[in-house]
């Protein structure tokens, strides 16, 4: 379930789009994202700690230890780039990044895979008078702690909410994707 996803919309529509004022771009000269893949970084729009909006570059997916069942190893972390609708008020994961630290996901298309040897790759966008315009994810973000194979470590992520798939994107993926936000939802 979306593991793959663009972002081709340039800072300043960015920020005009999400309402965030020019001193709280933190993306520097960032470059249109053809394809942003889990555990790679990319633009979110959260409140600073003033509560204004401002636009941050995360990792995608929450992090959490990782150790192998035979020899107890640390192994690379798990990266929860999804997190489910109806479970975000169930898991200690989701909880408390539900209820303090929503943020938006800025996207302007996601991709479901269909199959593999060979793999169909089936993009979706929004509508619009230009192609491609640009959307935002519900989101949540975090600094996940956990143990990495050098010690414990830490790194500011954020995860993508999903759920029931619709209508459109059903025939590909019938059981998840990604919530959109209409526009009147981002303040929430």
């Amino acid at each position: 379930m979306c593991n793959l996803y663009s972002n081709t919309t340039p800072a300043d529509a960015m920020r005009q789009l999400f309402d965030v004022a020019v001193e709280k771009d933190r993306l520097g000269n960032a470059e249109p994202l053809p394809a942003i893949y889990p555990m790679h970084m990319a633009p979110i729009v959260r409140k600073d700690e003033d509560g204004a909006r401002e636009l941050v570059s995360l990792f995608w997916g929450f992090r959490t230890t990782k150790k192998s069942k035979k020899t107890g190893a640390i192994l690379q972390p798990h990266a929860w780039n999804n997190a489910r609708d109806d479970k975000v008020l169930k898991s200690g994961l989701w909880k408390n990044s539900f209820e303090e630290r929503r943020c938006l996901v800025p996207a302007s298309s996601f991709c479901e895979v269909q199959g593999r040897n060979p793999a169909t790759y089936h993009w979706f966008a929004l509508k619009g008078s230009e192609a491609r315009p640009p959307f935002a994810f519900a989101g949540m973000w975090q600094v996940s702690q956990y143990e990495g194979k050098e010690g414990p470590e830490e790194v500011p992520a954020y995860t993508v909410i999903t759920t029931s798939a619709n209508d459109i994107v059903r025939p590909i993926h019938p059981q998840r994707m990604p919530v959109i936000l209409s526009s009147s939802d981002y303040e929430a």
